[in-house]
């Protein structure tokens, strides 16, 4: 179920199924043509037009949140623009937008509609979150393998994570956004121990 899933640092995943996805692609050394690019928001971090013209395409589909969807569409032929709760049907693929927000910090505003999301690939389900705190939106997810960040400061730290994975119920549960703006790859050990057997620490291919 996960040997498709690669790490390419901080919040940048490689998905390669019937289609190949990307999320957030910034400070890649990957350069394999996307299929789908899952931008969940602004921020330099994850809005990286440097890193997504490496893996673009003339077919490529770019998924983004509303407010990166304008500069997007300098990049690529195909944007669209999502919002919380809103989904497109993206080369067969059905793609949600779920909520990301900070509860307590000020970073990741609700108001700013960013987003998370859930896709299903080759009988499989996916939970990117974006950058987000443990919130309660995540108790209606429903997937099999869960991205979450861990590393604190920006995002919810790798106790709260832990939490979020009782609240969401995942086969699956990879950390993510450590070791490069916040937190460190001992979050993330920290994460899968709390855990335990749904916990995988994928290395970076960074």
């Amino acid at each position: 179920m996960v040997e498709n899933i690669e790490f390419l640092g901080h919040a940048s995943f490689q998905i390669k199924g019937s289609k190949i996805i990307y999320t957030d692609p910034y400070q890649i050394t990957q350069e394999e043509t996307a299929d789908i690019i899952l931008i969940s928001h602004s921020h330099f971090d994850h809005f990286s037009p440097e890193d997504i013209k490496k893996i673009l395409g003339k077919d490529t589909t770019i998924v983004s949140s509303t407010d990166c969807a304008d500069q997007a569409k300098d990049l690529a032929e195909h944007v669209i623009g999502l919002a919380p709760g809103q989904n497109a049907n993206v080369q067969g693929i059905i793609i949600d937008a779920v909520p990301a927000y900070n509860i307590g910090k000020t970073f990741h505003p609700k108001a700013n509609n960013w987003n998370g999301y859930v896709f299903q690939m080759d009988a499989t389900r996916y939970y990117f979150p974006g950058d987000t705190d443990l919130i309660p939106e995540m108790s209606g997810i429903n997937t099999d393998i869960a991205f979450l960040p861990v590393g604190g400061t920006y995002t919810m730290d790798y106790k709260e994570a832990a939490s979020a994975v009782s609240a969401i119920n995942p086969k699956t549960a990879i950390p993510m956004h450590y070791g490069s703006v916040a937190g460190s790859v001992k979050d993330a050990e920290k994460f899968v121990k709390l855990v335990g057997d749904k916990g995988l620490l994928i290395p970076s291919k960074k």
